[in-house]
Order: C-alpha cells, then structure tokens, then sequence
C-alpha cells in the first residue's frame, strides 16, 4: 500500500478505539491516512488522538469555515485513492444507503467516486435487522466494499456476529485487493471449507483436524480473481474473506443439502472441505454417561458429498481435494475417476508443515491426463496458483 492515500471514516460507536491501530498499522503499510471523525466518534476518541497518529488535521465537521471556504470537502473527496469507514455502524449504513448528505463524511461519500469500505460494527440483533440487511445489499449493488463484520463476544455482552474485524485484517483484506485479476471474472465458483462435525450425543461429535484455512483462501483467491463466489463452511472460526457468500452447517447432511442447493447455479466447484466419512446411526437425545466399560458407536456411512454433485445437471466444472498419508498420487487418481470429477488436489497431510492446522500447504493437482506440482507455500499463496490453473483449465475446455 505504499503511497496510497486512505480517507479513514469514523463513526460513533465502541469501536472506534480499534480505528488508532488501524491507522498505526496503515501507515505501517505506507500508505497516507487522514481521518473524518462525525461528532459522536469525537464522544469515544479525541481527534487529537488521530492527529497524532495519521501526522494530518482531523476534519469533524462540514461547518469548519476555514476548510469549507475552499471547498474542503470536495478536495477531500479528491484527494483519497480509497474511503475506509470502520467502525461502520448501524446509522452510519442506513445514511449511506439513502443518500443522505447532512455531516462531512457522508457527503464526503457522494461527492467521490473512488472505491468505498466499510468495516461495520454493532449489536448482533441490529446487524441482523432487516433493515440492516437491506441497507448491506443496497450497498454492496452500489459497489460498496465489505470487510466483516467479525463474530465473538461484543462490548454489549452478548456474543455474535457484528464485532469489527480486527484492524490487522482489514489493513491484510485491503492490501490483499491490489492482487485482483479477471481470471475468472463473470463465473459463478462454489467452495466448501472445513470439517464437518457428526453428533454422537448434545454434548459429543466426532470431527476432524481440519481448520478451513486452505478452503478460505481458494474462496478469497476465486473473488479476488474476480468470481462470485458462495462459500460453505464447516464450524471455523475464520473471518469470511471479502467479497464472498458464506453459509455455515455442521454436518455432512447438512453439507450436502446446501451443495445441492448451490452446485446447479454455478460454473466450478471447489470441494475442500474434510467431509467426515461417518456419523452415528441415531444421536442420542441425552448425554451419553460414562461407564466402565466404555460404549459402542454404531457407525454409518456419510453420503459421498463431492460424487452426489457430479450429478447435478447442468454440471459444473468439478475440483476435488485428497488429502492423503501414504500413496498420495494413487489415491488422488482413484477418488478422481470414483467420483467423476474434473481435477482433484492432492496433498500429503502426514507432510511436516503441511496440511491440517498448518498455515502452508503443497499440493499436486491432477487431471485424467495431466498433472501439476505447486511447491509448498502458504495457503493464500498457494490458493492463488491453483485458481489461475484451474481458471485456465475451465476457461479452456469451454
């Protein structure tokens, strides 16, 4: 980012605290911030504080008659390469949404035509609001940016989803979009990532080690290649990358219903999630109790997620993960010609560095007649190389 001009906005909420690093860790980046405070932010922080932090005069208000003599907010409005607003709150949506003009930053924002972000912050119930959701869509048709917003634990005390992404990940998303290409611009791309967790009782599963960050990335890899991109996550505690639709399940039922769901309306399918092989015949409905002897799960097989889509008509483009311990290579091609799929990614998960919880991968991708070596790298990395092949691959078989 270095030399990019950033219009910070901030707005009146708790986390406007977050919005100092996040101007710390911008310039960190080198890019050049100035700060637009409304008057509730100046409530939570001082503009001083940002003063001191962006090396700029903090504007908070369209009534500064030395600025505004020249037209201020005009040449404000000029002068960013980007509008970041974060915290984004509630109010701060609905007023953009509706083109209101009635303080400097929202005029700021009708007044540019530079590229928009906003990193929303409030209360799970009022991100949740229809209204809400209304003002988001809204938003993102009229080419706004979205960067979170988080899940976890809020200054209100309730828990869920609209925290603020942490600023490490907006500065990380934001440095992230220079990489955007047209790879697959106009294509529809279905990813799921993660595991799958089967119910043995309410307060027991069996799962795997898988963390979902090698799916997350192929999601952000395929927007940022410039895909509309639905991603379906297994239970993760990942921020959705930006850009992209996500769904949560749970279980490999659940896996499949939303794939079938999804899978007619889209041109390629990424299939990484580790897709638990079994679940129990019946949960029971009661926590099971320990007992001397230990219990009996009586196992049956999941449905093959990947092969029940290959039949989906219109089919899609297919690419498969196999993530194997031994006889890598041999396996991959058995699970390519089992589940008739077009591509499948193998990788050595018993690999030192590599794989499960691992933030690197190496992968071996593989076609009914070819094959291609992508050398260990981290995930996001490695994500952006398996989605200009098989970009290239699609784009060539079409």
């Amino acid at each position: 980012m270095q030399g990019e001009k950033i219009l910070l906005g901030v707005t009146g909420g708790i986390a406007a605290y977050k919005a100092c690093e996040l101007v710390r860790r911008l310039r960190e980046q080198g890019a050049e911030v100035q700060v637009v405070m409304t008057e509730n932010a100046t409530r939570f922080v001082t503009a001083a504080t940002f003063q001191a932090l962006s090396g700029h005069p903090v504007r908070t208000s369209l009534w500064d008659e030395a600025a505004e003599a020249a037209m201020g907010h005009i040449e404000l409005a000029r002068w960013a390469d980007r509008i970041l607003i974060a915290p984004a709150t509630a109010e701060t949506l609905a007023r953009l949404a509706h083109g209101h003009a009635n303080d400097l930053l929202s005029t700021l924002c009708l007044a540019s035509d530079r590229p928009k972000w906003l990193a929303p912050a409030m209360n799970r119930v009022m991100w949740a609001n229809p209204a809400t959701v209304a003002n988001v869509a809204l938003l993102k048709s009229r080419g706004y940016q979205l960067l979170g917003p988080d899940s976890g634990e809020q200054a209100c005390g309730e828990t869920g989803e609209g925290r603020m992404l942490e600023p490490t990940h907006i500065v990380d998303q934001l440095g992230k979009w220079h990489l955007r290409s047209s790879a697959m611009q106009g294509l529809k791309v279905l990813v799921n990532a993660g595991p799958t967790l089967e119910d043995i009782d309410p307060v027991r599963y069996i799962g795997n080690r898988s963390s979902g960050k090698m799916g997350f990335s192929v999601a952000e890899a395929a927007a940022l290649a410039g895909a509309e991109v639905c991603l379906i996550a297994g239970p993760v505690h990942l921020p959705t990358p930006l850009g992209v639709r996500r769904i949560d399940i749970r279980s490999a039922t659940e896996l499949l219903q939303c794939m079938l769901s999804e899978a007619p309306h889209a041109d390629i399918v990424i299939a990484s999630a580790a897709v638990a092989d079994f679940r129990v015949r019946e949960i029971a409905k009661q926590k099971i109790k320990r007992g001397p002897d230990g219990i009996h799960l009586d196992l049956v097989p999941n449905p093959d997620v990947l092969a029940e889509v290959a039949k989906v008509q219109p089919r899609p483009f297919l690419v498969g993960f196999a993530a194997e311990t031994e006889n890598v290579l041999t396996y991959a091609r058995l699970k390519l010609d089992k589940k008739n799929i077009d591509l499948i990614a193998a990788n050595d998960v018993a690999r030192p560095g590599c794989g499960f919880d691992a933030n690197e991968n190496a992968l071996t991708l593989i076609s009914r007649d070819q094959q291609w070596h992508f050398a260990q790298a981290g995930k996001s990395e490695l994500a952006g190389q398996l989605i200009t092949q098989v970009a290239a691959l699609y784009r060539g078989r079409s």
